[in-house]
């Protein structure tokens, strides 16, 4: 054995410890302690720099840059999402929206509803994107008739997040088609159909906690924890309103404005060879999720708040703004410990050591992405991580590239917690403080969503695999 061998080896140890003592001291912090979520990940990513061996001075860096590049990417979405859903709440959107729905797919079934809302919505859009974008319904369906909010915008979050994670064209899958050489169209149509059970287990988990964990909105729409289920009672109410409210259409645009823009701009560079083309210029602008959902927000306040006086429009948008902090807070400090777990190498270090295990080779990917997901938080980088790991391997047998590349997807759900962005805005939208109830709420249901998926490509690929 080299020196360099037994250099490598003690670094490679050396990054793992200090992974490991990070994640059992950042849950220690969240479960039996009084710490903040936001200090104890940011707490977590220093003893994870320092044990790692990162030198001493760019550990801040490592900090600040896994922080601003997460809240980057999201953050300004988040606040106008927030801005845009008090501005449905004060002018009455909300509540027709909520109207709309349970008329549209009768009352008992709107957890169903939005579930499947989320899982047309989340194919050209990020689901972060889109859930803060749509939350406001699921809250406003959970005021109106006193359904649990876990319920109704756990749905939405699952479904959202499943075709996210398995149908081109977000980034992890059709990274995924493209690494694995697999063919487009195939990789959305059997990504669709892994989704399906995915969807249905998570509504079945989310059924199974209603009875567990409760919470709602009350008058004001700040929502509570219920601590029985018996205390509530759902109400068989008219929500055909006494009041004013605003048009059908002015209430769901809004929505639909920032989802059409973002949908054209996958359209535009789809069909536009020429990426000087004005008209793919003016496409990917608009098109972009930042432009789009601000211009969505504007057509809220001009479309909705216009009706409120203006004094009252800006304080309600202040109110939002400030909702908007403890989650661009935890969500940032979330990415922080994700970049530091990058910068050290652990996530390279676990997924090549399970290459050299002598497990059937389909199981390669899903294992990678697995394990990168659970120690780095990022579905897109475990997917990303697990494609360029086994597809030279994948290469060299007989296995299908696009059951790989699909259980390199799966793989990619498994359990998220503290170090995932979406996880935190999940959460902390629903209004779910306790840590314990949250990995209830989104680890939870991750996981049981990870299980059915795994299943689902190992069926398919004893029935498919040897012709696909």
């Amino acid at each position: 054995m080299t020196l360099t061998t037994i250099l490598l080896a003690v670094n490679t140890g050396q990054v793992l410890i200090g992974l490991l003592v990070g994640i059992v001291l950042l849950i220690a912090m969240v479960t039996l302690t009084k710490i903040h979520p936001f200090l104890a990940l940011i707490l977590s990513s220093i003893v994870v720099a320092l044990i790692a061996g990162s030198p001493i001075n760019e550990i801040p860096g490592q900090i600040t840059s896994g922080f601003g590049s997460t809240l980057g990417s999201i953050g300004i979405i988040i606040g106008l999402g927030v801005i845009m859903g008090q501005i449905f709440e004060e002018s009455g959107a909300a509540e027709k929206m909520a109207q709309v729905f349970i008329k549209l797919f009768g009352k008992g079934r709107e957890h169903i509803a939005l579930a499947v809302t989320g899982f047309v919505v989340s194919i050209p859009i990020f689901c972060d994107s889109a859930f803060v974008i749509l939350f406001p319904i699921a809250k406003a369906i959970s005021q109106k008739t006193r359904k649990n909010l876990i319920l109704i915008a756990g749905a939405l979050a699952a479904g959202l997040v499943i075709t996210h994670t398995l149908v081109p064209p977000t980034p992890g899958p059709l990274t995924a088609a493209n690494t694995f050489g697999v063919d487009l169209g195939m990789m959305i149509l059997f990504g669709l159909i892994v989704a399906i059970p995915c969807t249905i287990a998570g509504i079945y988990y989310f059924k199974w906690l209603d009875n567990r964990l409760v919470i709602l909105p009350d008058e004001k729409g700040v929502s509570h924890k219920v601590e029985k289920k018996e205390e509530v009672k759902v109400a068989d109410v008219n929500l055909d309103s006494v009041k004013k409210l605003p048009s059908a259409v002015l209430s769901f645009a809004p929505i639909l404005v920032p989802i059409i823009l973002i949908l054209l701009n996958n359209v535009f560079n789809a069909i536009f060879d020429d990426k000087n083309n004005i008209v793919y210029k003016i496409g990917a602008f608009i098109g972009n999720p930042v432009v789009a959902v601000s211009i969505g927000t504007l057509v809220a306040i001009y479309g909705l708040a216009l009706r409120t006086p203006r004094k009252e429009a800006l304080s309600s948008m202040d109110k939002g703004i400030k909702s908007a902090g403890i989650i661009l807070l935890v969500t940032g400090a979330g990415g922080a410990l994700g970049n530091v777990i990058k910068v050290t190498g652990a996530g390279d270090a676990i997924a090549n050591t399970i290459v050299d295990w002598n497990i059937p080779v389909i199981l390669l990917p899903f294992i990678v992405a697995t394990v990168v997901r659970f120690i780095q938080g990022s579905g897109t980088v475990a997917i990303v991580t697990a494609s360029s790991i086994c597809a030279p391997i994948i290469e060299q047998t007989n296995a299908s590239p696009l059951f790989a590349a699909l259980a390199a997807c799966v793989g990619a759900f498994f359990f998220s917690y503290f170090n995932d962005s979406y996880f935190h805005v999940v959460n902390r939208s629903i209004g779910v403080e306790d840590s314990k109830d949250q990995l209830w709420l989104w680890s939870g249901a991750t996981t049981v969503i990870w299980a059915a998926g795994f299943i689902t490509v190992m069926v398919l690929n004893l029935i498919f695999g040897s012709i696909l």
